[in-house]
């Protein structure tokens, strides 16, 4: 099964990449799970904020669409990696999920979040709300790292690190059961036939 991680924050310093590689050196463990990383800061560099006056159901030409519409299609889940601002997710991140729409219909998205006390969890809530809206179903399990600016060692692994795993072993067992229930439903029944 494929899965597309996607981390989300795009602020210069951020602590999103090294919490995306330890999570994703878990993914890529499993003998299950194909994972492909997408970097919202790159992917969202040729993405305007502004949609209108484009082609499509969300803006995008698919003659001219870019190189992470593909890679996001071709996924059989995601989960995002998100840090919490303001109570909530970053604006880099939106601006990707808004770009598109059926990329992410009957697939499902789980997610690993980090910030201060609360672990980024007011994120994963307000997310929680935009994808049902894209046709996409969340996981009830996720991942959260309290503070992990304090809270990862100088390899990037959680201090914390036997009850990180099992959140994260138990996210993506719930995203991979999911995963390919909804994908044979698609491939029995495409979506909104």
């Amino acid at each position: 099964m494929r899965v597309a991680v996607l981390v989300g924050s795009v602020r210069a310093g951020r602590v999103g990449p090294a919490v995306a590689d330890w999570f994703t050196a878990l993914a890529a463990a499993r003998p299950d799970l194909e994972v492909d990383v997408v970097d919202v800061a790159e992917a969202t560099e040729h993405l305007p904020l502004d949609l209108s006056g484009f082609r499509g159901p969300y803006g995008l030409d698919p003659a001219t669409a870019p190189e992470v519409t593909g890679r996001l299609a071709a996924a059989d889940a995601f989960v995002v990696v998100t840090a919490e601002y303001n109570h909530s997710f970053p604006a880099g991140l939106k601006n990707l999920i808004d770009w598109h729409y059926t990329e992410w219909q009957a697939k499902p998205v789980g997610f690993v979040s980090y910030g201060g006390v609360g672990g980024g969890i007011r994120a994963v809530e307000a997310l929680r709300v935009v994808f049902p809206e894209l046709h996409a179903m969340t996981v009830r399990d996720a991942v959260s790292l309290h503070g992990p600016w304090n809270h990862l060692d100088d390899n990037g692994l959680p201090r914390e690190l036997a009850v990180c795993e099992s959140a994260a072993k138990n996210m993506l067992d719930q995203l991979t059961w999911w995963g390919h229930a909804l994908r044979t439903a698609r491939d029995t029944r495409p979506y909104g036939s």
